[in-house]
């Protein structure tokens, strides 16, 4: 987990170093490299923390453990997976379902930008979004939806709702979301 804690704080100094007003999120090639290193290692914290590597399609695991920082979420695409951290404590991991090729969930470094317990997608025949967390303008969220076991959204990563209703309750706006590949 220390590894980690180096990733995120690379990531921080990487944040300093770029203009709030350039952008939103980290599309960088940096923060995509330092974003897929906290994927690599989310998955050995996992194994640490749980015992396991692997969940069942809409499963997730979530233990008590000091919140010792602030909350911080690494997805990684390639696992299918979401991990929840507090400073440098994996809390919670969770199956996702992520953007298909066609529509592919962006990779790098992102705050949560807005909250909202239901929001109904505008470019998508108004689908429910329950326990939304905006990435970016153009739509990419957290949210509740359907988990089949594989990438199947357009671009959003979904989760479990019973795990998107816990996340939900923990982060606040400008929580750190790291998606690697």
């Amino acid at each position: 987990m220390k590894r980690l804690a180096i990733a995120l704080a690379l990531s921080s100094a990487l944040a300093l170093g770029v203009p709030a007003a350039a952008s939103a999120s980290f599309e960088t090639p940096e923060a995509k490299a330092t974003a897929a290193t906290a994927a690599a290692i989310a998955r050995d914290d996992m194994f640490e923390a749980f015992g396991t590597t692997e969940l069942k399609p809409g499963k997730y695991l979530w233990r008590d453990v000091p919140r010792d920082g602030p909350p911080r979420v690494v997805v990684s695409l390639g696992d299918q997976l979401a991990f929840l951290y507090f400073g440098d404590r994996l809390a919670a991991v969770s199956t996702i379902s992520s953007g298909t090729k066609k529509n592919p969930t962006p990779t790098g470094i992102f705050p949560i930008l807005e909250k909202k317990k239901m929001h109904h997608s505008r470019k998508y025949d108004n689908a429910p979004m329950p326990f939304m967390q905006r990435l970016d303008r153009f739509g990419i969220a957290l949210h509740g939806g359907h988990l089949p076991g594989y990438p199947a959204s357009h671009g959003c990563v979904r989760l479990p709702h019973q795990f998107a209703a816990k996340l939900f309750n923990v982060t606040d706006v400008g929580t750190t979301v790291m998606i690697g590949a």
